[in-house]
Parts: C-alpha cells; structure tokens; sequence
C-alpha cells in the first residue's frame, strides 16, 4: 500500500501488509504565486485589516449546517473590533454563490465572497474558521492558525458516536496527534466559542506562534512533494 498520511504506515504494517508513506498529493497542489499585497489587492481586501477566513465547506447541506454560525461568530468579533478586521469567504465550485449570499447578506456583515482562490484566500488570512476535512489539512500546510467546527444532525452524531470512538476529527489533530488547533463539534460549535477562539488567535501572541509552529512541524511530517510519482514507482517496483 502506498499511503499519503504518516501514521498509516504502522497501522497497516502491524496488520501485515506492505505498507509505505509516499507523502501528501496536496503538497503538489498547493501554490501560491504573487506577493501577499499583490493577493490581498487582487482580492479586494484591505492590507490594514486582519484577515479571517471563513470554509464552511463544499457542500449545500454543510454550509446551511454550519455558515450561520460562522456569521453570528463574525458578528461577534466585529463588535469587539470593527475597525480592524475583515471576513472573506471562498466559494466552492460546487456551490450556488445565491445560496452563500442569502445566508451572509441579512446578517449586515460584510463578507468579501471569491470565486474559489481557496489556496491564495488562506495565504493572506491571520486565522481560519473551517469546516472538518480535507480543508484542515489545506489550511494546515498553508501554516495559518484555525478553528475547526462542525455539526451533524442530532441522530446523525447519536449513532456515529456508537461506532466511531476517535480524539479528534480534524486532520491536523489527527496527524499530531494531539490537540494543535481547537475543535468545536456539535453543542461545542457556538458562535460564542468560535469568536473566543478567533480573538485569542488574533491577540495572544503566545497562541499564535505555538500553533504556527506545531502546524510548521505538521506539514514537515507529510513529507515533500512528489507522492504521486512516489506511489508510481513503488507500482513500477512491483511489476518489474
């Protein structure tokens, strides 16, 4: 097997297969060309406002889910600072922009929307509100601070929590195998918690600079880029 997380490999070799860490296929994907001032203009941001992202993820019953909340949180923080700081949202391809808009837009809140540009939104951001998947692990290999949040249904949760018996549920979490960024999941997921958590990103040079390094040491675990060929080797190997 050849697997791009670095956990797996003992797992599956003390389950006897043959098992090999060929790293991460998002490190050949993530890039990010043009200086931040040149992303930030392009963008429509403002260079003197802190930048929060907001990820509610790519899917229409994840962002009916989980944007509210997000926007109550953003709601919060603009009343604590206002004149400092700014939301920007990417929209996935997936989704109708409309619907995005009809969640943010009653809330008064300003939210720069874009047209996907995930990668280069991250890159200008001073903290990250997401959603669980694979999004952590983009925002993580972009080293930018974040909150990960997420909901299901009440019956949903009931019957995954009799199955499904994990720490965490966010990849960077997962990866470190311990707590690096905060998890909010389910009754956790306020908008209350969520602006805690974003403030002490903004304002606690000490939890900045922890979580910026644990998530530095996060993307050196994964690897170099190069998986894929890695993975086609090891095939080749076989087939010899």
């Amino acid at each position: 097997m050849a697997l791009i997380l670095p956990f797996e490999e003992d797992l599956y070799r003390q389950a006897g297969v043959r098992a090999t860490f060929v790293g991460h296929p998002l490190l050949d994907e993530i890039a990010v060309t043009g200086t931040a001032g040149e992303i930030r203009d392009d963008l429509g941001l403002d260079a003197e406002k802190r930048t929060v992202a907001l990820l509610p993820g790519s899917r229409e019953s994840e962002v009916r889910q989980l944007l509210p909340e997000m926007v109550r949180a953003a709601k919060i923080l603009t009343d604590r600072v206002a004149s400092s700081i700014q939301f920007v949202l990417p929209v996935a391809h997936t989704l109708v922009p409309e619907l995005i808009q009809g969640i943010v837009g009653p809330s008064g809140i300003p939210v720069r929307l874009v047209a996907g540009r995930t990668y280069e939104t991250l890159s200008v951001s001073d903290a990250v509100i997401v959603a669980s998947g694979t999004a952590t692990l983009e925002t993580a290999l972009l080293v930018k601070p974040m909150v990960i949040v997420y909901k299901v249904s009440p019956l949903t949760f009931f019957l995954g929590k009799r199955v499904i018996r994990v720490k965490h549920v966010g990849l960077a979490n997962i990866i470190a195998g311990r707590t690096v960024v905060p998890e909010l999941i389910q009754q956790d997921f306020t908008a209350e918690r969520v602006a805690h958590e974003v403030t002490r990103i903004l304002t606690d040079p000490d939890v900045r600079a922890r979580m910026i390094k644990d998530l530095s040491e996060i993307r050196k675990s994964l690897g170099e880029a190069g998986a894929s060929r890695r993975a086609a080797r090891l095939a080749c190997d076989m087939l010899i």
